[in-house]
């Protein structure tokens, strides 16, 4: 359970189904596929989502705004727009609601991939305390951060994948595993946007 979790939200289950597909290729989690906006509030509430994938247009409706706005407003989660429209006005609504990355129909995998990854770093970076240090951490913890979990935290924030992290450090994916669930049992969290959220309540 310490992948990436993602959500898509997508009117189309045959796109849906290909992003879950190219998602599920790589170091991803898909956690929920919502076709409607009701769907996508339901699973926002329970499924712990790092990053949604959000289509603008659902049915006759650009509902994926009112998603965002939920978002921004309740989880606190990075979002990345995905539509088949480019234009000005859609564009300029868009921007108001602060996304990470805004992906215009037909993409590809690698389409996909890099806008995540730079979603969920850019986002990482924006809310990263000034003052992160392990010190600052252990000083509110029960038990403390160790030097690696510390490391795997700081990944964290960067928006790395468990591949990407094991590459990092020159261990098993598994080994970066175990790391992130002592981090989420000693941080009382479930998923990476938990895990952030707690830290900066610690430390802010």
């Amino acid at each position: 359970m310490s992948e990436i979790h993602v959500l898509i939200v997508e009117d189309d289950p045959l796109i849906a189904s290909d992003i879950e597909e190219n998602l599920t290729n790589v170091d991803y989690r898909v956690v929920g596929m919502a076709y409607n906006k009701i769907d996508a509030f339901e699973l926002l509430s329970h499924t712990g989502a790092d990053i949604a994938i959000l289509d603008i247009n659902l049915g006759d409706n650009m509902h994926g705004f009112d998603i965002a706005k939920k978002i921004n407003e309740k989880y606190h989660i990075p979002f990345v727009f995905l539509t088949s429209y480019a234009s000005k006005e859609v564009v300029a609504e868009a921007k108001k609601l602060r996304p990470m990355g805004y992906l215009v129909k037909p993409f590809d995998e690698s389409d996909l991939f890099t806008s995540i990854e730079i979603a969920l770093h850019n986002y990482g970076q924006i809310v990263k305390p000034k003052t992160l240090s392990k010190e600052r951490i252990n000083d509110r913890m029960h038990t403390d951060i160790t030097s690696k979990e510390f490391e795997v935290i700081q990944d964290i924030y960067d928006g790395m994948t468990n591949k990407q992290m094991a590459d990092k450090h020159f261990v098993s994916i598994n080994t970066i595993k175990t790391h992130v669930k002592k981090i989420y049992d000693k941080l009382d969290t479930h998923s990476r946007s938990e895990t952030i959220a707690a830290i900066r309540k610690f430390i802010d």
